[in-house]
């Protein structure tokens, strides 16, 4: 009797239930209708916060899917792709495995910073997707609480303002300067995690982290020497062929190398490395030298630590004061040399010249060199 009415409960099928845990279930009952709770509702409440539970497991690819069917239909086919490619390329990688309720505002900075400065206007875009497909989940009842991906009084604290970063008012990034080089490369040796040896990698190809993060096996020829990051991965949308130094080799052949692990330098999960890994490699570098009562790898023209994407300026002052070619040290970078029409007529990317110069580099990195290249002006007699 519940409430001065009968009602009847079941309490499961025989013989998956025994008699005697069909007592105890029905003493369990009991035992609640003295509390004065209703069995019956009790076990329904319990269904449906169970099941509200599962619908809140749903993972971020997944919610993906939904959310293009749902609100993206009503687009031009190219356009939907062009969306899918944007969010798989950047944000996937980081936050795709994660219950969209699990999903943090930590979480989607780690999924756009890396575009964010590189390319503003994909990084927008990119926050937009991420924000309408987490308002989405959440109406869907998929997530509750606020939006990660929101931007003011969220991510507008963390992050520059896209007007700066379209302006590049966020400035240089900090350098090291080039006689601290070989001291900051001797401490970094010291380390062997992945981070620590994703960033020896970055330092001697003088490439971008995202690039050394998402760099695969099979862009790399070891035989060869060479390491061909796919235009789809690029800053300027153009294949880039970088030219590895003996050292650079040497430090790949020290990678475990995992079966079935594509990534050259994976996260501990198995996927795309933080970029805050290699930034935490630095700081931990810093702190060190600070607690030591050192002043640490200071950029000297800022004041400020050094971060890893200065050690690309390290490296252009290193090719600069050492005489290398200005277009040689761009190319190297991946930088955009000369006009349209040059580069229209330009067929080679002088890979075996830089090899020469990333060779050099990575001497002056390790301590073994720090000649300076001295170019003399070729004369030719008036008989010539």
């Amino acid at each position: 009797m519940i409430g001065g009415n009968r009602r009847a409960i079941g309490l499961g099928p025989y013989p998956e239930i025994s008699l005697a845990t069909a007592r105890d279930k029905a003493r369990d009952a009991k035992a609640k209708v003295e509390q004065g709770v209703d069995p019956i509702e009790d076990r329904k409440a319990a269904r449906a916060a169970l099941a509200a539970a599962n619908a809140r497991t749903l993972l971020f690819s997944d919610a993906v899917d939904k959310w293009i069917i749902a609100k993206m239909t009503d687009r031009p086919e190219k356009s939907q792709r062009a969306i899918r490619s944007t969010i798989s390329r950047y944000a996937l990688p980081e936050i795709g495995a994660l219950s969209v309720q699990d999903i943090t505002v930590q979480d989607v900075t780690r999924a756009i910073q890396g575009v964010w400065s590189d390319k503003p206007d994909t990084g927008q875009k990119l926050r937009s997707y991420l924000e309408g497909i987490l308002s989405w989940a959440t109406v869907a009842g998929h997530r509750s609480g606020d939006n990660p991906a929101r931007w003011n009084g969220n991510l507008k604290e963390l992050l520059p303002a896209p007007s700066q970063v379209e302006k590049g008012k966020v400035g240089n990034f900090p350098a090291l300067a080039l006689a601290d080089v070989p001291a900051w490369w001797a401490e970094l040796s010291k380390r062997d995690s992945m981070g620590a040896m994703a960033l020896r990698f970055a330092a001697l190809c003088a490439s971008r982290s995202g690039e050394v993060r998402g760099a695969t096996w099979d862009e790399i020829d070891m035989k060869a020497g060479v390491w061909t990051i796919p235009s789809s991965r690029m800053k300027m949308d153009k294949e880039h062929r970088v030219p590895l130094s003996p050292a650079a080799v040497a430090l790949l052949k020290m990678v475990p190398k995992m079966k079935d692990q594509p990534l050259v330098f994976p996260s501990i999960t198995g996927r795309t490395m933080s970029d805050m890994t290699l930034s935490k490699v630095m700081r931990d570098m810093q702190e060190r030298e600070e607690k030591a009562g050192r002043p640490g790898w200071i950029d000297p023209r800022t004041g400020r630590p050094a971060v890893p994407h200065g050690l690309r300026s390290s490296f252009r002052d290193w090719a600069a004061e050492t005489g290398y070619d200005r277009d040689m040290a761009e190319i190297a970078l991946a930088h955009k040399v000369g006009s349209d029409v040059e580069r229209a007529y330009r067929r080679t990317d002088l890979l075996e010249r830089r090899r020469a110069m990333m060779g050099a580099w990575a001497d002056f990195l390790t301590g073994k060199d720090s000649g300076v290249v001295v170019k003399f002006p070729t004369y030719i007699s008036a008989s010539d």
